[in-house]
């Protein structure tokens, strides 16, 4: 189990531009011996000078590793077989107090709205417009809260999940509350909706047995595995 500093030092490497995955190797005694990050489209050496920082401020003595993230597969024909959710847009409407997250899919469009404010509705409406898609997302929204990092102001969303010790969390720099609420969504969903399809429909086919069948979206789009952009 892990402490509530290995948490708070999660979350600080998780903030870190280009960090898509954190991973830690714990030493005889517990502590941390290295780190491992996943990094995506992003300087190799800014990203490990930054984790470097935030390390010593944690566990001193720890190695950083980077690896690069794996491109999609293609299939034999060449045709990648994982396409990415891109966030489109993501807006406020100050007047009606809604919140509109459009998200973008192998040419299909999923928006949803939610009337929460900026942090909680850009993560209800970024729940929404993943479900538009077609994803069944067996999780609701638990809690999103801004705090101080390193870096700066962050934006850190978490999810409970439907099914058992499977909660999720996710963090994004907050220049924009909205914008932030909803890449920190995706964030903590990235994992998830990485999975091999027949995993993800699955879990699906868990809750809603528990559930009683209940709950929604199917459609072609579950067919194929999906990646966060």
């Amino acid at each position: 189990m892990s402490s509530t500093i290995e948490e708070d030092f999660e979350l600080e490497l998780r903030s870190l531009p280009g960090v898509v995955n954190v991973g830690f190797v714990h030493g005889g005694d517990g502590d941390v011996e290295s780190v491992v990050l996943t990094i995506r489209n992003h300087d190799p050496e800014v990203v490990k000078e930054s984790a470097i920082q935030v390390a010593s401020l944690y566990f001193p003595d720890a190695a950083v590793i980077l690896e690069e993230a794996r491109p999609a597969r293609a299939d034999r024909g060449g045709v990648a077989t994982a396409a990415r959710i891109v966030l489109a847009a993501a807006e406020f409407s100050v007047d009606e107090g809604v919140s509109e997250v459009r998200l973008s899919f192998a040419g299909s469009v999923g928006v949803g709205r939610a009337g929460s404010g900026p942090l909680i509705g850009g993560a209800e409406a970024t729940l929404d417009a993943l479900r538009d898609l077609g994803n069944v997302i067996p999780f609701y929204l638990m809690g999103v809260t801004k705090v101080d990092t390193m870096i700066g102001c962050s934006v850190i969303v978490a999810l409970r999940s439907l099914a058992a010790n499977d909660d999720r969390m996710g963090i994004a720099l907050a220049h924009d509350d909205l914008l932030a609420a909803a890449k920190a969504t995706l964030d903590a969903l990235n994992r998830y909706l990485s999975l091999d399809p027949e995993r993800r429909l699955a879990a699906a086919g868990e809750i809603e047995a528990g559930s009683g069948g209940g709950g929604g979206g199917g459609g072609g789009d579950r067919e194929r595995q999906h990646q966060v952009e």
